[in-house]
C-alpha cells in the first residue's frame, strides 16, 4: 500500500509533468541535405544577427557563448551541453531555436524585432551541422 501511495502522490505527478514538458520533435524542420558543414564557414555567419550579440563577450546571457564552436557545444549556466554531436533532435540549441521549449525560445520572442529568429531553413542547416558531428 505504501508503494501505491508513493506512486500516486510523488512519482505519477512528476512523470506527468516531465511528459508535458517534453518538446514535440516532430515539429522540428528537417535537417538540410548540405554536406561538409563547419562552424566557421556555415554556422557562425548564420547566427551573427540572431545570437552573437547576447551570447558572446565578457557577460554572455545565461553564461552561454556561441562565438566559438567549443563554447557553443559546451552550453551555459545549466551545465547541460547545448549541442549533442550527431543528435540534433536532442540538442538544446535546436529545440530553443525552433521554439519547442516554452519560455526558452531563442531569440526571446519579445526581442525578435531586433534579433530575428532563425528561419526553418537555417534551423535545418544547424541540424545538419550537428548531425554531421558539429565540426
Amino acid at each position: 500500500m505504501k508503494a501505491f501511495v508513493y506512486f500516486a502522490m510523488v512519482a505519477l505527478p512528476i512523470g506527468l509533468a516531465l511528459a508535458a514538458a517534453a518538446p514535440d520533435i516532430s515539429k522540428l524542420p528537417p535537417a538540410a541535405a548540405k554536406k561538409d558543414l563547419t562552424y566557421a564557414k556555415d554556422i557562425k555567419p548564420m547566427i551573427e544577427n540572431s545570437c552573437l550579440k547576447c551570447h558572446s563577450g565578457e557577460k554572455p546571457k545565461s553564461k552561454y557563448r556561441v562565438d566559438t564552436r567549443e563554447a557553443m557545444v559546451k552550453g551555459g549556466e545549466s551545465g547541460d551541453p547545448a549541442i549533442v554531436p550527431g543528435k540534433s533532435e536532442k540538442s538544446l540549441v535546436v529545440l530553443y531555436s525552433a521554439d519547442l521549449v516554452v519560455d526558452m525560445e531563442m531569440p526571446p520572442t519579445d526581442k525578435r524585432e531586433k534579433y530575428p529568429a532563425l528561419t526553418k531553413e537555417q534551423i535545418g542547416l544547424l541540424r545538419a551541422w550537428i548531425d554531421q558531428g558539429a565540426k
